[in-house]
């Protein structure tokens, strides 16, 4: 009897299992489905994925499903397949240098303010961090994308081998023959086996290096004043600049780690002593560094008369694309999503957790009132460097079309020069000359 007993027992509770998860499942579905492709890898991709279920959570009538699709160049090739096949993410995670590509789209996107008028969800763009929202927004201040994982390049550095190596490690390198002072001597005392590297190299020793000396990039503000801009990379300064890596990469000091974000790993293995990459690596050096690390400025060259300038933004924003089965009740659910992510304790918390720099001036004040900065020193370098000073035409960012492709260029023409096949005068001279071949075939295909 006892046996049977336990045997109805265990079955009630197999019964209930199986009603309580069909329950859950039927929830799920009659909830409004949302698509959100991302581009995020561990650990920010899961901390991306857990705003989404927060959001799940904090409501009945929405669903966002968050799902990974590699790299952001192979989401953005995934989310344009996916729109010509007529079954499009209603949103999709876009890099920053491709806001130029997806504005040209026109029909494929919903711009965030038209989003915002038709389902009557408050988006209001002057809640967001100037900056942050200049780049994500028509010449007139109209919000077209989303901003939420905006970042900048910082200089991370390793306090361990600086102590090891005789320097102050409470006084990092604040220009760049600072920086190579440095390396030098980290590398000369084998206090690390890398003096200094870089990831996302065009990110930050072309566009963030342009930007903090305040030259141009390229013409037109930029490209944000119109599409007829042309690349000016092959300055002076710039061939000064890719000059110096070269001397410095032939005698040891500087290593080249690859492209887009390949050198990521070459600073939290304390491999290299010295790292320009993004404010976004925080959550990463956390969890693997072995060593005590700081942040601080990118540098700059002294005597550059203008410089220091405020950074620009990295990361990327949220694009809603449209699809010719997409409902009203669709678009309504997106908006939601967007007004939750855009709560001042959703946004601090991303901040806290990831080390991308808030976009909402409330985000900044609810991260600060909780003592986040006293407690984290540095955590404030990002934000502090983006709003350094007002932007300049040459600091307020960029609008290059197909800028994904101009990185590719810059970084074959930089790898030339780094393998000894020619000059750094030849390798910019080059990368402008291919580059604005690229400019003008996007203005061919999409002036209106």
């Amino acid at each position: 009897m006892k046996r049977i007993f336990h045997l109805k027992w265990l079955f009630a509770a197999i019964v209930g299992l199986m009603v309580a998860s069909g329950l859950a499942r039927a929830e799920a579905q009659q909830r409004v489905q949302v698509e959100f492709w991302h581009g995020l890898t561990q650990p920010l991709g899961g901390i991306l994925e857990k705003v989404a279920q927060d959001f799940n959570a904090s409501q009945t009538k929405y669903q966002v499903n968050a799902t990974f699709k590699g790299s952001y160049p192979e989401t953005m090739v995934a989310a344009i397949a996916a729109f010509r096949a007529g079954n499009a993410p209603h949103i999709v995670q876009m890099f920053e240098v491709g806001t130029a590509t997806m504005m040209a789209a026109r029909t494929a996107i919903k711009p965030v303010y038209e989003l915002a008028k038709e389902t009557g969800v408050s988006i209001d763009p002057k809640n967001y961090v100037g900056g942050v929202r200049g780049y994500y927004s028509t010449t007139d201040g109209r919000l077209v994308s989303m901003p939420f994982n905006s970042s900048t390049p910082v200089t991370w550095y390793n306090k361990d081998a600086f102590k090891k190596a005789g320097l102050d490690p409470e006084k990092p390198p604040r220009t760049w023959e600072e920086t190579w002072a440095a390396a030098r001597k980290i590398v000369a005392t084998k206090a690390a086996p890398c003096g200094y590297t870089m990831a996302w190299p065009t990110w930050t020793q072309y566009e963030n290096f342009s930007a903090i000396h305040n030259v141009p990039l390229a013409t037109k503000a930029n490209g944000m004043n119109g599409m007829d801009a042309e690349l000016k990379i092959n300055s002076p300064l710039h061939v000064k600049h890719l000059q110096t890596l070269m001397d410095m990469l032939k005698e040891g000091t500087f290593k080249y780690g690859g492209r887009d974000g390949a050198a990521d790993a070459l600073f939290p293995s304390g491999e290299c002593a010295i790292f320009h990459g993004s404010s976004g690596m925080r959550a990463r050096i956390i969890r693997e560094a072995k060593f005590n690390w700081g942040v601080t400025f990118l540098p700059y060259y002294k005597g550059t008369k203008t410089a220091p300038k405020n950074s620009i933004i990295g990361g990327a924003s949220f694009w809603v694309l449209t699809g010719p089965k997409r409902t009203a009740e669709e678009y309504k659910a997106v908006a939601e999503f967007f007004s939750y992510i855009s709560r001042p304790e959703v946004d601090a918390k991303w901040h806290m957790d990831t080390g991308y720099v808030p976009i909402t001036l409330n985000g900044i004040a609810l991260a600060s009132g909780q003592g986040y900065y006293r407690q984290n020193p540095g955590a404030d370098v990002p934000f502090r460097q983006l709003t350094l000073t007002e932007p300049t035409e040459n600091s307020m960012g960029l609008r290059l079309g197909n800028m994904p492709e101009i990185r590719v260029i810059i970084q074959e023409e930089m790898e030339k020069a780094f393998q000894g096949q020619q000059t750094a005068k030849q390798a910019l001279d080059s990368a402008v000359k291919r580059g604005n071949v690229v400019l003008r075939n996007f203005e061919r295909t999409n002036r209106p």
